[in-house]
């Protein structure tokens, strides 16, 4: 059938309407929603696994970006510091430094890239974790990302701290609850 006219018109009207839906917030959206569907059907561990897996992917993916720019077959740690807040701005976070020297990386967020979709969906941050981990184990021979404040869990930011090395006191191998640890290749 033909459009009409009032086809055009109607058309014109549904564009005008005030709703904010666009791509990014779809794609946001559609994470969030897999993220509770996850969680729901699976449980948080297991959602959160499976986000690991895509979050390693994207950060191997990622870091051989960043080593062809700097045509580099690894980044020095101050490379990897700045590569990791350079991502995180480039995807809309909010990611700054608060420190970092041969023993750890601490990094501080004030923006999620995810937006208010984010919020109650913990298992999201997985994403960062395996990023972040993969991309400075890789280039650094070790991490443990440590997420201590997350914005998903309703803190007002998120500050990741990422060790360099394995935390060995007295023998005391334990970590603290959530923090994941990454080896390089």
């Amino acid at each position: 059938m033909p459009l009409s006219a009032e086809d055009d018109k109607l058309d014109q009207v549904f564009k005008d309407l005030p709703i904010g839906r666009d791509r990014d917030q779809f794609l946001r959206e559609l994470l969030r929603e897999l993220a509770k569907s996850l969680e729901d059907v699976v449980g948080m561990e297991q959602a959160s696994g499976f986000i690991s897996i895509v979050g390693h992917r994207l950060g191997s993916v990622m870091d051989q970006e960043y080593r062809e720019q700097f045509s580099s077959d690894k980044l020095d740690l101050p490379h990897v510091v700045h590569a990791l807040v350079d991502l995180k701005r480039r995807i809309n976070g909010g990611f700054s430094i608060e420190s970092f020297d041969a023993n750890k990386i601490v990094l501080i967020n004030n923006k999620c890239p995810f937006g208010r979709f984010v919020d109650g969906r913990q298992s999201l941050c997985m994403m960062t974790s395996n990023v972040f981990g993969r991309i400075t184990s890789a280039n650094l021979g070790y991490a443990r990302v440590n997420l201590e404040k997350t914005i998903a869990l309703g803190d007002k930011g998120c500050r990741v701290v990422i060790y360099l090395s394995p935390q060995i006191q007295n023998d005391d191998t334990t970590m603290s609850e959530g923090a994941r640890e990454y080896f390089g290749d």
